[in-house]
């Protein structure tokens, strides 16, 4: 079974990742390899430079061309189909959610949250490029839903979720959600 987890900036996308992890599923995210891309190309990894890296990346070589780097890491793993599990972040583009369908038994699965306690999350958190306010997170996230194909487009990748877990209380909830998909999905 291959997870795909897409959702916006604070939602949880990483923590459902790390509990994946936690349950026996190999992870990895497309925002790690763009990180591995831009260390490649001497880039620094502000969140501007890999946003406009993971854009140009895609109007160079096609939107789908994160998840097709994905797809040869989980055929490279030589595990597939035998029943490992694999677990993939920081999906941001339609492309890539049907370029990772093209893999047997993937789930597409939306972590969202209200934007205030996103933006708490954020505060909380203080990694470098998060917005400080809450209309800089708006705008944010404005410049991360355009209508171009090879640019991010976040809400319409929530759209193509077959799951959402709406991740608006504690870790601990969110956990025992993720416990509830994974028995209905095995």
């Amino acid at each position: 079974m291959i997870l795909g987890i897409t959702g916006k900036n604070a939602a949880g996308k990483g923590e459902t990742a790390k509990y994946l992890a936690e349950k026996g599923f190999s992870c990895f995210s497309l925002s790690d390899l763009l990180r591995e891309e831009a260390t490649r190309l001497k880039i620094e990894h502000t969140r501007d430079n890999l946003i406009k890296l993971g854009n140009d990346l895609r109007k160079n070589h096609g939107a789908s061309c994160l998840a097709k780097k994905a797809n040869e890491k989980i055929k490279n793993s030589g595990t597939l189909p035998s029943g490992k599990e694999f677990a993939i972040d920081s999906i941001r583009n339609p492309e890539e959610i049907k370029e990772l369908r093209k893999n047997g038994k993937f789930f597409l699965i939306g972590v969202d949250a209200p934007i205030e306690i996103r933006f708490e999350r954020m505060v909380k958190r203080n990694r470098i490029g998060d917005a400080r306010t809450l209309e800089e997170l708006r705008k944010q996230e404005e410049k991360e839903n355009t209508g171009e194909i090879a640019s991010q487009q976040l809400d319409k990748c929530l759209g193509m979720s077959d799951f959402i877990i709406k991740n608006d209380g504690t870790i601990s909830e969110l956990h025992q959600k993720i416990d509830r998909l994974l028995i209905h999905l095995k």
